[in-house]
């Protein structure tokens, strides 16, 4: 019997329903809005709006200064283990191959109850291994609900699987596994009940009662109706029996507020509010409710669970989310990437069918046409390949941890996989700098990781799940203690919402992913064919049936490597015809403001799961930035990417226009690359027969023109895709997600066609809102013309009259861009330019320009960004000249003055008859010069100078192809040597960066020192020559810490540069060779030292970034950003730049290298550095230049004699402690490999002798360092002397970003 209280609550609901608001149908976005306003029902609890903080108190500058120098939350991990050593720390936060290995098969297992045995034996054995480090609750329940859609579709005696579910209940409920029962779980055990419980057919009653869950749910503090919300309980009609099952329990506990919340949530799935109170209700469908006592009550609507799941996700995040009918078309674009493509080459086949055209009949097939018959013939051969592989894995003996493929392969039908595997072959033509195909080794990850992105997706795509709108702080602005704070708390409230509705699935391995790639490639290999015409020596028409990809070995930069190749004639194909079809939607932009980044790896994209960090082979970054999430350590990194997400834009249909007439017509026009190579190919002179210098020269020049060739035809390919996305897309408001590299930089995620592209991507975009140019905004337009067209170098107003006096060549270049003058051509960005003019041009057409509403995107630029950032961090008043920090009438130009630095340097040399100095005379230019400039304070190294100086000595045809390279290694000789002279500052700070870098991948962490003083495992048998040696210890191995910073924004940097562990992987078409980020080896110490000086910078103008982003939403300004340049409207750049002077000054006024000195001291002190590592004599030189010593006495000064650059002797004053708590172990070691050779020498026949002085003086050294280790923070160097120049004159500085 139903109680009476409980008969009564439920009689009271249904009847009242008839006055409450209809249930929701799909609105207008003007009719939701209108919703959104509408009050509920005074008994149910209400959607709040998000609290409104207080305006700021006090102005930008202090506020930030306060920010920026509060202390930086550290986010400390301990350093990876070797990949032969495990602990329980490093199994917490880094997992080991072979275990991601079985996560991934038990996922793979659970998905459509594809093998839940083997899924089970796997958990049985990682419940046994790691107990709650790999594991967690969603696992639990994730077999808890397999089991329950086993019983139900009996497979398997229902008691037994009953029981399985119920055991796993209770090692959660006594949290005797260490993992707790969240709302997933009880609404699963909810489930249970009522499909199993007494009152069902099955009627067993070992389950537990929904009272005894009731009560566990009170306890624990989780929300009741987040429990009968779950997206477990799928089915309207098992949800009202649930939230009965509860009712009656919460009378019987006499708890009146849980019976309150549940008459709440029935409601709520019933009702949501509706902007037609005013018009009369049509009687709503009802649906028949039996009473116990045989009455019927006709009022009661059916319940829809995703009404009260939308309301529930408003409660918990504080916040609206979108309404259904906005994301749509969001949601329709991302769910059915592969079905469209299917139905466009699906439509096209049919369409030729019904016009006779059988199959091949036609000689000129487009791309489509062939994707299509791939396919058909590609879904038979992987289901028969499938079936054949999951057959012989059913007659092997399975070992314990090997890893079969059936699972994997069976997560997708062969539909889906045969069209994924067709389009991301084709994505990846050209790639890898690999003409015409891609190299193996990336095709095979590449399709693998593509599989296991569209199974996520698939997961959550079956799971409805609202998005929530990022939090608006208003005039509050992001770094004040509230506003951080409150940014926190609604990230944290809507992850959790947004992480329960998706469920648990496992990432995938390298080793996975190669595998699973390496089978659909094979397939598609073998059936993809193409029928080539031609003409044979008689003139007839003959064909031939050829493969339409081949695989092959090639050398690319002196590496064999294996490559997949395009036939030629779907290589010409793709730069002609239509590649949408090829395109995936995680690659194109969306149609509404991405998903809030929530945690590291929820976040843009709706369905398609992305990182907020593009990990570069690093388990490492992976656990820092997924422990600084959970720490809140990272709020506004993800709040500037949500900032730099929501940004509208749009195509600029003007461009767009006279783009597709150049593409159409195609001949070379404004960086466009002609259909036909339009180069003139080089003549054999008739003495290279004879002449071999003069045949040598010929292969040059031809090779060069091949090359040209070659990216010619790639890029046009590059530019198709370009075209064909803006095509799709006009008209349309689209935004770009964004993520971040490992050094904190911004970029979309998209990578075909956005604003951080070249000239043509950028001129092909412009902003969706328009504000009006105002007389500052007309100004600044004109100036941001100059610049485009590379006029950038005068003063502001000297670039607006050098404007008013070319008016009439920008009138023509918008008027007829193809037609006229063509004066945009000369531009340094041509495209960018015409969007320019036509802007301009429609601005003066008004009677007031001023009120021109503009959509252009204004840049201001920094001047050589990172130079700028060294400049301050030194206070190096030269260098700040030299790139604007200082005030000046005219902007300084730091290329120019390289460049002269340069010809000075050529005159001399000329003056000596040097024959690269006498061809390059008068001849460098500033923009042979730039790139170098720009990129020295980035680690450009020698190589890497003399490539970029040679591509412009190229392009600029300066000197003779067969020239280029000695006269590039040259130049870049003096332009490096030049840089050092004039940036002495930079160079001082750039030392000091890679000395610290160079002892930290030198240290290890304390409590591994007896480890790293045990003996290594031989893999050969000694020389008879070769006593004791480095090697012969674990030391090397130990030496595991990378270099990791926290930015001024609470982001934890990791540098992933290791020595190469790759794997050696048999697929069907070769071995490939794969580093594997699960398994890390010894930190490479030099790449860690070269890289962290540009590294950091990089991690410093991203923060720089970051800070102006932010704060240009506080102040409703439009921002996008590319790196170091920053766009808006031209009438907020004004605004903009007191924002980007206000926020670089509060930047380096933080004592940026003092911080980083502080967190290294914090971050490594319990860190030793080997003694026997600092032998090294660049290390040596590097530390002892910059001031690190070693203070000792003098007797230890007599034993570390080979260390003496750095020694302070001193038998008086405080010693520098140095650890020789394992020189015992090593000297016993020491004699015991010696003895160990000797004896072996002695077994040969022989005698170990050691008669090279030098050799026997090193290994005295080597003894008398190994086994003593001194304190990491002992040998920073003390911070550069800083410079007179200060920060604070940034402020009268107009061209410090221009």
């Amino acid at each position: 019997m139903l109680p009476r209280t409980a008969r009564r609550l439920e009689t009271t609901l249904l009847v009242s329903r008839q006055s409450l608001p209809r249930p929701a149908r799909l609105l207008s976005g003007a009719a939701l809005a209108a919703h959104a306003e509408r009050d509920y029902p005074s008994f149910l609890a209400q959607p709040q709006a998000e609290p409104m903080l207080q305006p700021r108190k006090m102005d930008l500058p202090t506020e930030l200064s306060r920010f920026l120098q509060r202390p930086t939350s550290y986010t400390v991990l301990p350093a990876p283990l070797p990949s032969d050593r495990h602990s329980a720390a490093n199994d917490l936060y880094y997992t080991d191959t072979a275990t991601q290995d079985l996560l991934s098969v038990m996922d793979a297992c659970l998905h459509n109850l594809y093998d839940v045995p083997r899924a089970r034996d796997i958990f049985d054995r990682l419940r046994e291994r790691h107990s709650s480090h790999v594991l967690s609750t969603p696992i639990y329940n994730a077999f808890i609900e397999a089991y329950i859609t086993m019983a139900a579709a009996q497979h398997g005696p229902v008691d037994v699987l009953v029981q399985f579910a119920h055991d796993l209940y209770d090692i959660l409920e006594t949290e005797s596994e260490h993992h707790k029962p969240d709302a997933t779980t009880y609404a699963l055990m909810l489930l249970l009940f009522h499909r199993h419980g007494p009152h069902s057919k099955d009627q067993l009653r070992h389950i537990t009662t929904p009272r005894q869950l009731l009560a566990a749910v009170i306890q624990r503090g989780i929300p009741v109706a987040s429990v009968v919300a779950d997206r477990t309980l799928d089915s309207s009609e098992e949800t009202v029996k649930v939230i009965k099952y509860l009712s009656i329990a919460a009378v019987e506990l006499q708890n009146p507020e849980i019976i309150s919340e549940l008459g709440r949530a029935e409601v709520l799935g019933a009702n949501r509010a509706d902007i037609l109170d005013d018009v009369p209700e049509a009687q709503p469908v009802t649906k028949t409710v039996e009473s116990e006592d045989g009455d019927s009550v006709a009022s009661a609507i059916p319940f829809n669970i995703n009404n009260l799941r939308q309301h529930l996700a408003q409660v918990v995040t504080a916040r609206r989310v979108l309404a259904d009918d906005i994301i749509a078309r969001q949601e329709h674009l991302e769910k059915s990437a592969y079905d469209v493509a299917l139905d466009q080459m699906e439509h096209q086949a049919k369409v030729f069918d019904e016009l006779g055209f059988a199959s091949g009949a036609l000689r000129s097939s487009d791309l489509r046409q062939w994707m299509w018959a791939w396919h058909c013939k590609l879904q038979e051969r992987l289901a028969l390949e499938i079936r054949s592989i999951r057959a012989a894995e059913a007659k092997t003996k399975r070992k314990a941890n090997e890893v079969q493929l059936s699972p994997y392969l069976s997560l997708l039908d062969p539909r889906r996989l045969s069209i994924l595997t067709i389009l991301e072959v084709m994505r990846l033509q050209g790639s890898g700098g690999v003409f015409d195909g891609m190299k193996t080794t990336r095709a095979l990850l590449t399709i693998g990781k593509a599989v296991e992105i569209e199974y996520k997706g698939h997961v959550c795509r079956a799971n409805k799940i609202y998005v929530p709108e990022a939090p608006k702080l208003g005039s509050a602005g992001y770094f004040s203690r509230l506003g951080y704070s409150s940014l926190q708390q609604r990230r944290v409230a809507a992850a959790k919402v947004m992480l329960d509705a998706e469920g648990w699935t496992a990432d995938w391995t390298q080793y996975v992913r190669s595998k699973v790639g390496g089978i659909l490639v094979e397939c598609l290999m073998d059936v993809a064919e193409i029928t080539r015409w031609g003409r044979d020596k008689d003139g007839l028409l003959v064909s031939e049936v050829q493969p339409a990809f081949y695989h092959t070995y090639e050398y690319i930069r002196g590496q064999k490597l294996g490559v997949i190749r395009f036939n030629p004639v779907v290589s010409e194909r793709f730069a002609k015809d239509k590649v949408s079809v090829a395109i995936h939607p995680r690659h194109l932009p969306m149609l509404i403001k991405p998903k809030p980044w929530l945690d590291y790896k929820t976040g843009g994209y709706l369905l398609s799961q992305n990182s907020a960090m593009r990990f570069k082979d690093s388990m490492e970054q992976q656990s820092y930035l997924k422990e600084a999430s959970s720490k809140g350590n990272v709020e506004l990194v993800f709040a500037g990417l949500d900032v730099l997400g929501s940004t509208p834009w749009q195509i600029n249909r003007q461009v767009f226009d006279v783009v597709l007439e150049v593409w159409n017509a195609g001949y070379r026009v404004g960086k466009l690359p002609p259909a036909e190579y339009d180069e003139p190919e080089p003549e054999m002179p008739p003495e290279a027969e004879t002449d071999i210098k003069v045949k040598s020269v010929y292969q040059q020049r031809m090779r060069a023109y091949l090359n040209g060739k070659a990216n010619n035809h790639s890029e046009r390919c590059s530019v198709n895709y370009k075209i064909e996305i803006a095509r799709a897309f006009l008209g349309d408001t689209i935004y770009f997600p964004h993520n971040l590299d490992f050094r904190g930089r911004a970029y979309p995620i998209p990578p075909h066609l956005s604003h951080i592209g070249d000239d043509l991507s950028r001129g092909l975009l412009k902003f969706a809102e328009a504000r009006p140019l105002g007389e500052r905004g007309l100004r600044w337009l004109k100036i941001h013309l100059a610049n485009l067209y590379g006029f950038d170098k005068a003063s502001f107003d000297e670039r607006v009259e050098w404007v008013h006096a070319r008016l009439d060549e920008i009138h023509d270049s918008a008027e007829n861009p193809l037609t006229g003058g063509r004066w945009w051509l000369g531009a340094d960005d041509p495209w960018q330019c015409l969007a320019a003019c036509m802007e301009l041009r429609d601005a003066l057409r008004l009677p007031d320009p001023t009120q021109f509403a503009s959509c252009l995107p204004v840049h201001q630029d920094g001047t050589c960004n990172g130079l700028q950032h060294y400049a301050a961090l030194g206070g190096d008043d030269r260098g700040a000249q030299q790139v604007n920090l200082s005030a000046t009438d005219r902007p300084s130009d730091v290329y120019t003055h390289v460049g002269n630095m340069v010809e000075e340097a050529l005159e001399e040399d000329a003056k000596q008859g040097n024959q690269w100095a006498l061809l390059l005379r008068g001849k460098i230019q500033r923009k042979i010069v730039k790139q170098t400039v720009m990129t020295t304070v980035y680690g450009v190294t020698f190589v890497g100078a003399r490539e970029q100086i040679e591509k412009q000595l190229r392009d600029k045809r300066l000197v003779n192809e067969e020239d280029a390279w000695s006269a590039a290694s040259y130049l870049a000789t003096k332009v490096i040597q030049s840089i050092g002279d004039l940036f002495s500052g930079a160079t001082a700070i750039q030392n000091w960066f890679a000395a610290c870098a160079r002892i930290i991948s030198k240290s290890i962490p304390k409590e591994r020192l007896p480890e790293a003083m045990a003996e290594s495992k031989r893999r050969i048998k000694k020389q008879r020559t070769q006593l004791f040696t480095v090697s012969d210890t674990r030391l090397k191995k130990e030496q595991m810490t990378s270099v990791v910073w926290t930015t001024l924004l609470g982001l934890p940097i990791v540098q992933p540069y290791r020595k190469i562990n790759r794997k050696q992987i048999s697929t069907s078409l070769q071995t490939i060779y794969i580093s594997d980020p699960n398994s890390p080896a010894e930190v490479n110490s030099m790449k860690q030292a070269s890289a962290f000086p540009p590294n950091f910078i990089h991690s410093l103008d991203a923060t720089h970034m970051m800070l102006t982003a932010l704060e240009c939403r506080t102040q409703n300004l439009t921002f996008a950003s590319v790196h170091d340049s920053y766009w808006t409207h031209a009438s907020s750049i004004d605004k903009m730049s007191e924002i980007i002077r206000d926020t670089f000054i509060a930047l380096h006024s933080s004592d940026v290298l003092k911080k980083l000195d502080a967190e290294f001291r914090e971050r490594y002190k319990d860190y030793k550095v080997p003694l026997v590592s600092l032998k090294n004599s660049s290390i040596l030189k590097g530390l002892h230049a910059l001031g690190s010593r070693i203070v000792v006495t003098s007797e230890q000064a007599k034993k570390l004699d080979s260390l003496r650059e750095l020694l302070v002797v001193s038998d008086t004053t405080a010693t520098t402690d140095i650890d020789e708590s394992e020189v015992e172990n090593f000297e016993h070691l020491c004699d015991e490999v010696n003895a160990q050779v000797e004896e072996e020498a002695r077994e040969d026949g022989g005698a170990v002798t050691v008669d090279d002085e030098g050799m026997k003086i090193k290994h005295a050294e080597m003894r008398m360092l190994m086994g003593k280790f001194v304190n990491l923070v002992d040998l920073i160097p003390p911070l550069p002397e800083k410079g007179s120049f200060r920060v604070e004159q940034i402020k009268k500085s107009q061209y410090f970003f221009s």
